[in-house]
């Protein structure tokens, strides 16, 4: 289950989550004094944009890797005010356009580029989706429970 096509598919049902909670009020706090659904949808929609540019994308056109430890909670924060600027509709095409950037990308990298470790170690493609992957699932079910 740890293979680059199974580790891709889990990390693609993010994008299938949220096409199938459209319906859902969006202003809808995952619980009582936290993020409401819009606001956990751009905070992922954001992180995938930050790997894609930071790391994934150079990797893939032999750039320079820009990633970088930066404060999470700013971060976060950041990314709750910045999605707060957009309409339901384009975050949804904002958290499609990004995922399917870095699906893509991961899928067409050779053996050597996806198994090589990163950044003095501490980055790999591997590593990255099982972690993103746990991520997604966790805010998968805190907006299921709304249900």
């Amino acid at each position: 289950m740890n293979n680059r096509s199974d580790l891709l598919n889990q990390f693609k049902e993010w994008n299938e989550f949220v096409l199938g909670i459209i319906d859902l009020d969006w202003k809808t706090p995952i619980a009582e004094g936290k993020w409401a659904i819009h606001d956990v949808v751009s905070h992922i929609m954001l992180w995938d944009k930050y790997f894609y540019d930071s790391t994934i994308e150079p990797i893939a056109c032999d750039k320079a890797i820009t990633l970088q430890l930066i404060d999470f909670d700013q971060f976060n924060n950041d990314a709750v005010t910045y999605g707060r600027t957009k309409t339901k509709d384009e975050l949804i095409e904002l958290t499609m356009k990004y995922r399917n950037l870095i699906l893509d990308c991961i899928s067409s990298l050779e053996e050597g580029k996806y198994s090589k470790k990163y950044v003095d170690g501490r980055f790999s493609f591997e590593s990255y989706l099982k972690d993103f992957i746990s991520h997604d699932r966790h805010h998968m079910m805190q907006i299921k429970e709304l249900k």
